[in-house]
């Protein structure tokens, strides 16, 4: 099931980085198969999925198994929030 999704959403269009933060405002979001800049910063990707739950998306992640993939988080992170990396 997962893999008749995922070659469904691989048929979506490419998105820059904006159009991605515009529409998924607040959101994970799976990149599959992103173009970097220099500095590895995402700049378009096509989007495999999206949730406000990052553990969804980690799913996600796992059943496409994406050879290339990046996940960003789009948004602003609430106040007293840690990121580890």
């Amino acid at each position: 099931m997962a893999r008749h999704i995922c070659e469904k959403l691989m048929d979506t269009n490419i998105l820059s980085v904006q159009e991605i933060r515009t529409q998924y405002d607040g959101e994970w979001v799976l990149i599959n198969d992103p173009e970097v800049d220099a500095s590895l910063s995402v700049q378009r990707g096509r989007v495999l999925w999206h949730s406000k739950n990052r553990d969804e998306v980690y799913r996600q992640a796992r059943l496409f198994k994406p050879k290339h993939c990046a996940l960003l988080f789009v948004g602003s992170l609430p106040k007293n929030t840690a990121v580890v990396l």
